[in-house]
């Protein structure tokens, strides 16, 4: 009962001060932030995108632990048991104030609103129930044996504690839901300016895309993915709600001229571009669902920063790392070569026709082409610094991921699902192929250890969007291996050497085990 008071105190705490600052998002995003590379990525291998519910639920599972273990001793030891709660309202504030997204002392209140709170009612609670139990003595009867054998308490007096602990789960639930009220109705105003967001028209739309290019296979990926279905891995346990009228991009840093800061309204009224891109995330396995395409619509990167002044170092600037930063903390290192040598980088405001969704980085993000997105793809920016990277190690780096991480040439079977069961006779085998920034030149899939065939390919949208492919296979009874392999436009023919995500993005080649009835 005082592990959730503590925690239901701090909700509208938490709520004036910052949602992000509540006890369990600060406990959390540092479990986050400490926890080994291997951690993180059996974690995301095994929840996927349900990663950060189960941390969450599993921070609940340990303070539940720790709660039941506290009202134990605090029947015992008052005092010991209420600076028990004591401590770990301080470990939530220490956690508050050393996040990355860290905004003052303030960000440390709800953690010891929570503190105080739940070591108050422990001691109160335990102070009653050590009355209860005293008052559980039953006397002891004469030795006559006609008289009863003891005479027991009266059940009334346990209503005392009974009705402290039905009030305190009472009026948790009131506090806890008055504080999520309190939340949402902050986020009022980030919502709305969204939903007021017209986005305007590109001066470079994107594209047709070519006929052929979406093939009418059931169950294949779709050509472009419906926002709804995209992707998201990212640190963040509560997703930053940003009111675009405030929002404000800052660019700064080595070889800049003159630092400029930029409204949303800013970026609205420069030319923008409309390209389809695919994203790839470096956690995805082989064969893996962290890839998505979408349409986006954004302002060239590269113009921005030639209007600063900035030139890349093969051209003579000082600066060879952009340093992305998020409202939320998060450092993401991109190369200049990379942003200026020609490709559709993008700060990107709209995704498939709509703004942004808050979880994709509303209002602005970046968007690199052929990066995997730990080293291009900020979400919720709000900072641009130009330095180097001996200078400066970004959140991954610092974690001993490589500075630098172009996409790998993959290929992904979508259809027949491990372990399918399809009947004899011709079955499609169907997928998608991608190689950002390089484009896929051919894709092929060998059956047991058969020799390699040649699918076909669905027509090329651009080199920076993946592409569709098809075999049309005359399967026999029993088990079956089918293995799929692509090769990009430079001749790059995917590796079957297997290697997981860490330290630059997973390599080897998809199989898929199927049994013909």
């Amino acid at each position: 009962m005082a592990g959730g008071a503590a925690l239901a105190a701090a909700e509208p705490v938490a709520a004036l001060v910052r949602p992000q600052t509540a006890p369990l998002t600060v406990v959390g995003g540092a479990a986050i932030d400490r926890a080994p590379t291997p951690v993180k990525e059996w974690a995301i291998r095994t929840f996927g995108t349900d990663d950060k519910p189960m941390l969450q639920l599993g921070i609940v599972a340990v303070l539940l632990i720790l709660a039941c273990a506290l009202g134990v001793v605090a029947v015992r030891h008052r005092r010991a048991g209420s600076a028990g709660v004591l401590l770990i309202g301080l470990v939530g504030a220490a956690a508050a104030l050393t996040r990355p997204d860290a905004a003052g002392l303030l960000d440390a209140l709800p953690s010891l609103v929570a503190a105080v709170v739940g070591a108050l009612v422990l001691y109160w609670l335990s102070g009653l129930a050590a009355r209860d139990r005293a008052a559980d003595v039953v006397v002891a009867a004469p030795t006559d044996e006609a008289a009863p054998a003891a005479t027991p308490r009266n059940p009334l007096a346990r209503r005392p504690f009974l009705l402290a602990v039905g009030g305190t789960a009472v009026g948790s639930v009131a506090i806890g839901a008055l504080g999520r009220g309190l939340a949402g109705s902050r986020g009022s105003g980030a919502r709305a300016s969204r939903e007021a967001l017209t986005l305007p028209a590109p001066a470079s739309p994107a594209p047709p895309v070519p006929k052929g290019t979406r093939l009418r296979i059931p169950g294949v990926s779709p050509f472009r993915t419906p926002n709804s279905d995209f992707y998201r891995v990212d640190t963040a346990l509560v997703v930053p709600e940003v009111d675009a009228g405030t929002w404000r991009l800052r660019l700064h840093g080595k070889g800049v001229s003159r630092p400029v800061t930029f409204t949303l309204d800013d970026l609205l009224g420069r030319d923008l571009i409309e390209r389809d891109i695919t994203l790839t995330c470096v956690s995805n396995e082989v064969g893996g669902p962290y890839a998505g395409n979408a349409r986006w619509l954004g302002v060239p990167l590269a113009t921005l920063l030639r209007e600063a002044g900035v030139r890349p170092p093969q051209k003579g600037g000082p600066a060879d790392q952009l340093v992305a930063r998020s409202v939320d903390g998060m450092t993401i290192g991109t190369p200049v070569d990379d942003v200026m040598d020609g490709r559709d980088a993008l700060l990107a405001v709209g995704m498939n026709g709509q703004p942004l969704p808050f979880a994709h980085g509303f209002p602005v993000r970046m968007v690199v082409p052929g990066l995997f997105g730990y080293v291009s793809a900020c979400k919720w920016l709000t900072d641009l610094e130009l330095t180097t990277f001996d200078a400066y190690d970004p959140y991954w780096v610092k974690r001993k991921w490589a500075r630098r991480a172009p996409i790998k040439t993959q290929a992904r079977i979508d259809t027949p699902k491990p372990f399918a069961h399809p009947k004899t006779g011709t079955v499609m085998v169907a997928g998608v192929a991608w190689a950002q920034h390089r484009g896929i030149d051919k894709v092929e899939i060998r059956v047991d250890d058969g020799p390699w065939e040649a699918a076909e390919l669905a027509a090329e949208d651009s080199r920076d969007t993946w592409r569709q492919w098809s075999y049309a296979w005359r399967a026999t009874k029993g088990g079956h291996n089918l293995t799929v392999r692509a090769t990009d436009r430079t001749g790059d023919v995917q590796t079957a050497q297997r290697a997981g995500t860490f330290p630059d993005g997973a390599s080897g080649r998809h199989t898929v085990v199927v049994t013909v009835d």
